[in-house]
Parts: C-alpha cells; structure tokens; sequence
C-alpha cells in the first residue's frame, strides 16, 4: 500500500520543487549575487505559495470537520442515508479504517467535500462507535482527476467498485482522529478494530 508523506512535510517539498525549478530556468548564468538574490527571491515566493495552499487546505479541513460533526451521534448517520455496517477494516501493521457507512445515494461522478460518501468509525464500549474520519469515493466517467485541495484522490480502493469493474477513485481524510501516518493516508495506526 503506498504511504502518503505526513501534511506538514508538503509546504517544504513545494517550496523545494518550486525553487529547484525556478534556479534550472536561469536563462544565462547571473553573477553569483544575483543567482544568490534570484534564488531567494523563489525560495520565499515558494514559501508564500505554499503557505497559502496550506491554510486553503486547512480552511477545507475545517469545513468538512464542522460539516460532519453532527455524525458523532451515529443515529444522525441512519437519519441522513448512512447505512451502518460493523465489519472493521485493519491491517495487522498500518492499523485501521474502522467501519465504513456509506450513503450509496451519495456515491455518483461528483466530488462534494461537504457530502462525504462514506464515514468512518471505529469500534468503542457502548453502542455508539467513535467517528475518526471520513471517505470520499468518486465514480470515474472521464472527468479530471479529483483533489482535496491541492491532494489527489489515490486510484480505486473501493473493494466491491473493484470488484465489479466499475473505476472509481477514493480518499480517506482524518479530520476527526489525528493519524500519525498522515490525513490522507488509508490506515491510522491510531485506529482499532479490537
């Protein structure tokens, strides 16, 4: 399963990609003080830039967390088309999904970060099982490649979508249970099916 660097690694890595790009584009090679001085200049313009996706991808973080926050009480899930379903998804190394409720009326060829198609739950005592994240799958017609913000949906995943030949892509966004491996990574070592 591929790993999905940690969100707060990417600013860096853009303000590094953007800056090795803007220092290969010299066209005539400057005096070591302007090539110094160019060089900075993109490394801060990289740093505004990425800055600013950052928070734009925060803003969107918030948003669906405030969105969602109501199916922390389970019994607003059924109410909105979510059909409950108590088989915990784990992995014995990258640790859990937990359970997935999808809302099939949800599930067609438009993303909407405020509609998740499916959320995510984990096992706890008691009847009403702890919200962690949510899931967004997207049927495939040939439309662009979908993102959240500026991060892209990861190809497939949905087993019984697969499995019926149908493409599709999904991602899974923690925004209610930190996970160390990373917002969009499938599996949260935090997450249990014990």
């Amino acid at each position: 399963m591929r790993r999905i660097p940690h969100l707060s690694s990417v600013p860096l890595l853009l303000a590094l990609v953007v800056t090795a790009a803007g220092c290969e584009q010299s066209p005539a090679a400057p005096a070591a003080d302007d090539h110094l001085s160019a060089h900075i200049d993109h490394h801060a313009a990289a740093e505004r830039g990425a800055a600013r996706a950052h928070a734009a991808h925060g803003d969107l973080l918030k948003a669906v967390r405030q969105s969602t926050a109501h199916f922390h009480a389970s019994r607003q899930a059924l109410r909105a088309g979510y059909a409950a379903n108590l088989d915990c998804v784990a992995h014995p190394e990258l640790g859990g999904m937990g359970m997935h409720w999808v809302n099939g009326a949800l599930i067609d060829p438009v993303f909407d970060p405020l509609e998740p198609e499916a959320l995510l739950y984990a096992p706890r005592d008691g009847n009403n099982p702890e919200l962690v994240g949510v899931e967004y799958i997207v049927i495939d017609v040939g439309q662009p490649h979908p993102h959240f913000g500026d991060h892209p949906f990861d190809v497939g995943g949905v087993p019984p979508l697969t499995a019926a030949g149908v493409a599709h892509w999904s991602l899974h966004v923690w925004v209610h249970k930190d996970n160390p491996s990373g917002t969009f990574a499938p599996f949260n070592p935090d997450v249990s099916c014990d």
